[in-house]
């Protein structure tokens, strides 16, 4: 999943970036609020991280303006001042969840679970689908209880095409969710994940939808 990093101090952007990379998402950095704005007008983004002291446009601001144009992207807001008063504003400008520094990268990460879960409606924290179990906080996926071993771009692409199944995502929207800025992205990344995917779940679960993308359809069973 992709998400937007907003924070102007060099050492925690460096490693939260790091951290939520190795957890297997996809992070854009910017360092002030008016790029963050810029950032969620231009791009599609699973959550993004503000903090609320940015250069430019604090984070608060930019929060209360993607709000106005209608963003609902998922936003947790990132502080040292742990008041009420300051949780309040937070969440009454929109933010939908709040961390204070210092903080632990096993917590972000925990609540940008829980953030981008709440947005595709889910309550259980493991996807199913049929035989098929996929973790998320575990970054396992289990078939017939079998563990699969699977790369980070096809552990990512799949719990996209889980998380929004019944819809068939383009290959513009699957490569905008596996590769940041400045990735190098080849011309077949995607029919490639796609291909191993099938070999190690089964060339049934993923259809192509020719000439528009890539879908898991529903079970009826399926949560």
């Amino acid at each position: 999943m992709r998400i937007l990093l907003v924070e102007d101090d060099d050492l925690l952007g460096d490693g939260v970036e790091a951290g939520l990379k190795q957890a297997g998402y996809t992070v854009d950095w910017v360092r002030d609020g008016k790029a963050g704005e810029l950032a969620m007008s231009c791009e599609h983004y699973d959550a993004a991280i503000l903090d609320i002291n940015l250069p430019r446009q604090s984070g608060l601001e930019t929060l209360a303006k993607r709000r106005s144009a209608g963003d609902n992207t998922p936003v947790l807001l990132l502080t040292a001042r742990d008041t009420v008063n300051d949780r309040v504003s937070g969440l009454d400008c929109g933010a939908d969840d709040y961390l204070v520094k210092p903080f632990a990268l096993a917590e972000l990460s925990a609540r940008l679970r829980a953030l981008t879960r709440r947005q595709t409606g889910r309550s259980n924290p493991i996807i199913s689908h049929g035989t098929l179990q996929l973790d998320p906080a575990a970054r396992e996926v289990h078939m017939d209880q079998q563990l699969v071993a699977l790369s980070p771009r096809e552990f990512s692409l799949l719990e996209l095409l889980l998380a929004h199944r019944g819809h068939v995502l383009s290959k513009t929207q699957l490569e905008s969710a596996l590769y940041g800025w400045g990735e190098e992205v080849e011309s077949n990344s995607v029919e490639v994940h796609v291909h191993h995917l099938r070999k190690k779940l089964g060339s049934t679960l993923i259809r192509t939808i020719r000439g528009i993308g890539y879908v898991i359809p529903k079970l009826d069973s399926a949560p």
